[in-house]
């Protein structure tokens, strides 16, 4: 996503349901709320510091294709929504993930927007607001996880949303083994994590939707972040792949200043190491941070070429 704006618009934009006593910052469009995915307290969820706010960058600054765009900060309370699709539906579901440091979400950049346009081609979308509280002496936002714990919210936030998906297929109108994840940036690492991290739950299961598999049966990955390790010159040794992880695309731009190009050339390379279907696409020029909005760059026509590669495994249609 792009760099976070240090100049911005707050704004509370009305009330969509409560979430346990608490009064939602973001919206979803009419005809959509938020779903609370755990039934009580998150776990390792750390003490609510401060208000969960949207913000909007101002006009002429940090501008995507020529539009602002909203972020959310201190979300710990995790949600979902559901969007259905709006024509034909082809059984299929992508679990969205947003960018933004595991600081932030953009909520609508990498979040809203996308999801449009996937139930514009019969997919429904989750949407999932996951937890970015960036709080608390021992909180890394560089992993999205707990220094001394070393659990990570995010990946707690992923596993549980796709197994709610599968409890849920029939009712959600759902082929529960058409589930994928796609994501931006730090949704991009959030991405490969739910994709090697799947023989267990990474917290205490809690209810029948935590005995429903976790593993996402497609994964897109786009400009991902903290894959690389600069230190070892190689992949991110929490991210473990192995023949089991699902056919992944991935699409970086290289002069992304953000997150290195490294971190999706490091993971294809493990991703064809052990024999899992991966489709890499590099572009010299995109930079980072443009979500679904088409620029003058020929990488942000890139929805087009994850409906072609969804045909090619099989998960859509022609």
């Amino acid at each position: 996503m792009p760099m976070r704006p240090s100049l911005v618009v707050f704004g509370f934009l009305g009330v969509v349901s409560p979430l346990a006593g608490q009064t939602p910052a973001w919206p979803p469009s009419a005809g959509h709320t938020q779903i609370p995915i755990w039934p009580g307290a998150a776990p390792h969820a750390p003490p609510v510091v401060a208000p969960e706010t949207l913000s909007i960058t101002r006009p002429h600054e940090h501008l995507v294709a020529d539009r602002p765009w909203a972020y959310l900060e201190n979300v710990s309370r995790p949600t979902l929504t559901v969007y259905a699709p709006t024509g034909q539906n082809t059984g299929a579901a992508v679990v969205v993930f947003p960018g933004g440091g595991y600081q932030i979400l953009a909520i609508d950049l990498e979040g809203t927007e996308v999801c449009d346009w996937l139930i514009s081609r019969g997919i429904t979308c989750v949407l999932l607001k996951y937890r970015v509280p960036n709080a608390g002496r021992s909180w890394d936002q560089s992993c999205g996880c707990d220094r001394n714990t070393a659990s990570s919210m995010p990946l707690e936030d992923a596993q549980r949303a796709i197994g709610l998906l599968r409890y849920h297929a029939t009712a959600w109108h759902i082929d529960p083994h058409k589930v994928g994840v796609l994501g931006f940036s730090a949704g991009g690492h959030l991405v490969a994590a739910v994709s090697t991290h799947f023989e267990r739950r990474v917290y205490t299961p809690i209810d029948s939707a935590d005995l429903q598999s976790s593993r996402p049966d497609f994964a897109v990955a786009l400009y991902p972040g903290h894959l690389y390790d600069p230190r070892r010159h190689a992949l991110n040794a929490t991210i473990r792949v192995t023949h089991a992880t699902p056919p992944t695309f991935l699409l970086q731009a290289e002069n992304d200043r953000v997150d290195d190009v490294r971190n999706a050339l490091v993971y294809y390379a493990a991703l064809k190491q052990a024999g899992v279907p991966a489709e890499l696409h590099l572009y010299a020029e995109g930079g980072h941070g443009f979500g679904l909005r088409r620029t003058r760059f020929p990488i942000t026509a890139w929805p087009s070429l994850v409906e072609a590669w969804l045909q090619s495994i099989g998960v859509t249609t022609p």
